[in-house]
């Protein structure tokens, strides 16, 4: 930000990122996407304040997002992801960060007293828009990182997935795709599971996934599947709702079933991967007890639960450390 201190211009980085979400949040990428206008002309189209938009609009020019030509900004190649118009659109990730902010602004207060004292749920169906966000953003992480994932699973023996807070599909349609004789049940909201239903239909593999709405902290799972997976839901936990959720998956998985545990696996130092340590925080701030959690904290819990031979199979620093454990 040219402060002229290197550690400034690091915690300063925190001006942009707003700039960008609020932008996010108003969608001003996707109206200059569809045409480009004087700050003057979008203020009006969407009821904002000229003076706000033309400073805000200048800074995404600074950033190379827009490009300002005689007072006209108009979306760029660097921006273009920004659209929700872009095929690869990263809009709801941005705008789940948002949502996040509000959290993360209570930090230093959940540091006195150890939970955050205004805590803004991001998950949930009693926000619809905040639950899209969520949903949106798992897509925008998921999309590349599952194809990964399921080309590095030998799942070959098994023919039944139970997808458990599935979201919209995005895991259960690569695996499926690398899996072609399995099918599938994803377990989530009613709302998210609209989502899923959108998303899937028309897709080769419509026919192959089937869908069942309930809440995994109150609800009992759908029996009878070989493969249970947990994608990116441990973290927000604490080891109580583990040790209840891992029981109710022993009950409902076949015998000789298996459960994937896709998240964050940190080193016994908790320093290691660096993005775990940091996700952390967003669970201090963002969950009643969430945290990221050590392969010895998680094999044990599934030890309780009644799982046996829980190991570690994939490590990584993007939350694609994979668990493996059995249901004798």
């Amino acid at each position: 930000m040219g402060f002229g201190n290197e550690l400034i211009d690091e915690v300063a980085e925190f001006m942009q990122a707003r700039i960008m979400l609020s932008a996010a949040d108003l969608d001003l990428c996707t109206e200059l996407d569809r045409s480009p206008r004087t700050a003057g002309q979008l203020a009006a189209d969407l009821g904002l304040d000229e003076r706000a938009t033309t400073r805000v609009l200048d800074c995404l020019a600074v950033t190379g997002i827009l490009a300002k030509e005689t007072g006209r900004y108009r979306l760029t190649e660097r921006g273009a992801p920004l659209s929700s118009l872009h095929p690869e659109s990263v809009l709801p990730m941005l705008r789940h960060m948002s949502c996040m902010w509000a959290n993360w602004s209570q930090l230093t207060e959940t540091l006195r007293r150890g939970a955050n004292p205004a805590l803004a749920p991001v998950i949930g169906e009693k926000d619809r828009d905040v639950m899209l966000a969520f949903i949106g953003a798992m897509h925008v992480i998921g999309r590349g990182l599952s194809r990964q994932i399921a080309g590095e699973l030998d799942l070959s023996g098994c023919r039944a997935l139970l997808d458990i807070g599935g979201g919209s599909g995005t895991y259960t349609m690569a695996f499926l795709e690398r899996n072609p004789d399995m099918r599938a049940v994803i377990f989530d909201f009613p709302g998210v599971l609209e989502l899923a239903r959108e998303r899937i239909a028309g897709t080769p593999f419509a026919g192959r996934v089937s869908f069942s709405s309930g809440d995994f902290y109150r609800d009992e799972l759908p029996a009878g599947c070989d493969l249970a997976l947990l994608s990116a839901i441990i973290h927000q936990n604490s080891p109580q709702e583990h040790t209840d959720l891992f029981r109710k998956i022993h009950r409902a998985l076949a015998p000789g079933g298996r459960l994937l545990i896709r998240d964050h696996i940190m080193d016994d130092e908790r320093t290691s991967p660096p993005a775990g340590a940091f996700f952390a925080i967003n669970m201090l701030v963002a969950t009643p007890g969430g945290n990221t959690y050590t392969l010895a904290e998680v094999q044990a819990m599934l030890e309780n639960a009644g799982f046996a031979n829980a190991q570690l199979i994939k490590s990584g620093g993007r939350m694609d450390c994979i668990v493996q454990a059995d249901k004798p």
